[in-house]
């Protein structure tokens, strides 16, 4: 500790250490601080502040008295309720903070209900059963596989049970208690794979004839495997297509074709090298030609017109551009003069 007169006061320290603990384990009510040697107002609080600060205590409680800078406050921190406002308190038990793991999630059975018929009357079973189990279900499958068939049962029952999952191509009943059902479009399966597991029971009848558990599962038919193909190689055509579309959008475009020689096209491309409009692409063409190596004896006369046309074309250009140019440098003196 520092004294009055600046000195240190080395020997005093573990005297006072122990009473200035036992000071604020009391509170501020058990602290004894004559005002007189203070030399302080006892309602100013800065004065407490730093007597309580001299002493090693935290200045707590102070009214008008700003104990902690703001630069080292906490935004949104509300010191009455000792937490941050404007967040939600967590509860530790809450699944998924890594506290308590979360409960596996249960699967809700389905239930299902009584199907009331014409002719019959489906049950579902006991909902406490597994599910009855399907094979691997064949690309483009039409065609359902029904067997547990009451023995009594008909086509035409079978027709008025399973017509309500869809429309029906084609119904191929066997001798046995099963059957085959086509129908026209593939999502019309599933709704038929739901009636698995049903026992159907022909009118009132407790007779074990007219009674039989369903099963009903993917059948394999070359008729649906044989549409899948078509529609698949349909689609791989229109990918095709649709890819070289894309293609030739995105191709820069080809310059155009150039036509073969002949006498008549010779004559055409001499009048168009006379045109200047046309002398562009008539030159190109003159000169494929010539790469191409059609000029021979018989065509030599047509290709030296044709040549001298150009050559005539070119020359007037040339002396155009040489009178314009004059023209040019001519204003531009005009220009300078004052």
């Amino acid at each position: 500790m520092v004294d009055a007169g600046g000195g240190e006061n080395i020997t005093q320290l573990p005297q006072e250490l122990p009473q200035m603990m036992a000071a604020a384990a009391d509170g501020l009510g058990s602290i004894a601080i004559d005002t007189t040697q203070l030399n302080m107002s006892v309602t100013d609080p800065t004065a407490w502040a730093t007597a309580m600060n001299n002493l090693g205590m935290v200045p707590v409680g102070l009214p008008g008295q700003q104990l902690v800078s703001d630069s080292i406050c906490v935004p949104g921190f509300d010191p009455s309720l000792n937490m941050m406002t404007g967040i939600t308190p967590i509860n530790p038990m809450i699944p998924g903070l890594g506290l308590v793991p979360p409960p596996p999630p249960t699967e809700v059975a389905v239930v299902k209900e009584i199907i009331h018929c014409k002719s019959c009357t489906l049950f579902p079973q006991n909902p406490n059963l597994p599910p009855p189990s399907t094979r691997e279900r064949p690309p483009g499958c039409k065609t359902v596989f029904v067997g547990g068939l009451p023995e009594n049962a008909t086509e035409e029952i079978i027709q008025e049970v399973f017509e309500q999952c869809g429309d029906i191509t084609a119904i191929r009943k066997s001798k046995k208690n099963f059957c085959h059902i086509r129908f026209a479009e593939e999502f019309m399966v599933d709704k038929a794979i739901y009636l698995s597991g049903y026992r159907m029971r022909l009118g009132s009848s407790t007779d074990k004839k007219d009674s039989g558990r369903l099963h009903v599962d993917f059948a394999q038919a070359r008729d649906d495997f044989y549409e899948w193909e078509c529609k698949q190689r349909m689609r791989a055509r229109e990918e095709r297509h649709r890819r070289k579309l894309e293609e030739d959008r995105l191709r820069p475009p080809s310059p155009p074709a150039i036509m073969h020689y002949s006498e008549h096209e010779a004559a055409l491309l001499a009048e168009k090298l006379k045109d200047d409009s046309k002398f562009s692409e008539a030159i190109t063409v003159l000169l494929s030609w010539i790469e191409r190596g059609e000029v021979n004896r018989r065509s030599a006369n047509q290709f030296y017109s044709m040549v001298q046309s150009a050559n005539s074309h070119v020359r007037r250009l040339m002396n155009e551009k040489a009178t314009h140019e004059q023209e040019m440098e001519e204003a531009k003196e005009n220009f300078k003069m004052p």
